[in-house]
């Protein structure tokens, strides 16, 4: 027996020196992590970014919040590649989507460049490349127009402006400053500050840039629209602690608007109908992308047609002639107005546009200004059952 357990003991200690000697030598084999690596890792996550309101950032967790803070560090100071602590593929691309939602003003990243990553065999690190658009002397041009819309966009806002006096303002300036235009630098804010055309994208977090400079929440939405293989950029504001759509793009294009006013240059108008829209009447055309949430939008308060008590709950047409004069006696050169069903809606184009009571108004434009003749147009927005008369 005494021998039978010696021989077991020794083969016990064999074993045990077998297996440190493996560990050392798997323990050999793994990259030594660069120090950069190291002291990232040490870093505390910042949980806020001075100036920025970073709503998707919120929705990350531990690991993705410090590949967030780790890219925004690198991006910001425009570094070719740098140091991620992670060489998860699918927390990296989810925390660079939060990056780019909540952070309008890198506008160098934001165009359509590839992204690439280096790993390293059983790291948990990797090297990051952002692709960049613009040279450093483009970047200061950008910038500086940038600050000088900025600049405007507070001199054109009235003095004591409310915040949904301020958003008007924000949506206004894009619509005059920028057009609906696919260039090279379509999806970021350069197009609409330095080239003065974009697309969706560009319009959007231009809204998104402006809003946050003058304190005002602004949540960036990318989404699909109905019936469309192409995505669509818009934006979530609050006013009052309620949440309502904006989306400058669709305010930006008079194609529109039908009939003929939209072949007229001088009949370029804005149009309100997508300044804090029925939310019911939006999302029946666009749904945001299901990769983080967002807040939902129920309040019609601050809805342009609302504000101006230019809805109509039911359809009467001496109640439209008599809004018609009341705007045309004030001033207006545009006459707008919508209905909440679609059979009011319906029936007042019939009369209107078919049937021609548009010139009982022109009529009374005549009189009004003394007039031996004018020329009118008209427009409509079948889905946001609106009607535009121009004169």
């Amino acid at each position: 027996m005494k021998r039978k357990r010696k021989s077991v003991w020794k083969i016990f200690l064999l074993l045990t020196v077998l297996l440190v000697a493996g560990a050392i030598m798997w323990v050999k084999q793994l990259p030594k992590e660069p120090g950069e690596v190291t002291e990232l890792r040490q870093e505390e996550i910042q949980e806020a970014d001075e100036g920025h309101q970073e709503y998707y950032f919120g929705f990350l967790e531990g690991e993705e919040k410090r590949i967030y803070r780790e890219m925004l560090e690198g991006i910001r100071n425009r570094r070719d590649a740098f140091y991620l602590t992670s060489s998860d593929e699918a927390l990296i691309g989810k925390a660079y989507h939060a990056l780019l939602r909540d952070h309008a003003e890198l506008f160098w990243v934001h165009n359509r460049q590839e992204v690439y990553t280096t790993s390293y065999q059983d790291a948990q690190y990797c090297r990051f490349s952002p692709g960049y658009t613009y040279s450093d002397e483009e970047v200061e041009e950008i910038t500086k127009a940038m600050q000088e819309a900025l600049e405007e966009v507070r001199k054109q806002i009235p003095e004591g402006a409310d915040t949904y006096e301020t958003v008007k303002t924000v949506y206004t300036y894009l619509i005059d400053t920028a057009e609906y235009e696919a260039s090279e630098d379509d999806q970021n804010i350069a197009g609409i500050f330095w080239k003065k055309k974009a697309v969706c994208a560009g319009y959007a977090r231009a809204v998104q840039y402006l809003l946050e400079e003058l304190d005002i929440p602004c949540i960036y939405v990318e989404g699909s629209a109905e019936g469309s293989d192409d995505g669509h950029a818009w934006d979530i504001v609050q006013i009052d602690g309620k949440y309502y759509y904006v989306d400058a793009t669709n305010g930006d294009q008079p194609s529109f608007l039908e009939g003929d006013a939209v072949q007229l240059a001088e009949h370029k108008t804005i149009i309100y109908d997508y300044l804090c829209p029925f939310p019911d009447e939006y999302e029946q055309v666009y749904a945001a992308s299901e990769e983080f949430p967002v807040p939902e939008c129920t309040a019609c308060d601050y809805n342009f047609y609302v504000m101006n008590q230019a809805c109509f709950a039911s359809y009467d047409p001496q109640e439209i002639y008599r809004f018609c004069c009341m705007r045309l006696d004030n001033g207006a050169a545009v006459v707008r107005f919508k209905f909440q069903s679609q059979d009011d809606f319906e029936s007042a184009y019939q009369q209107w546009i078919k049937e021609e009571y548009i010139q009982n108004v022109a009529g009374y434009y005549l009189e009004l200004y003394g007039k031996n003749a004018v020329e009118y147009h008209y427009g409509v927005l079948d889905n946001l059952k609106t009607m535009y008369f121009m004169f």
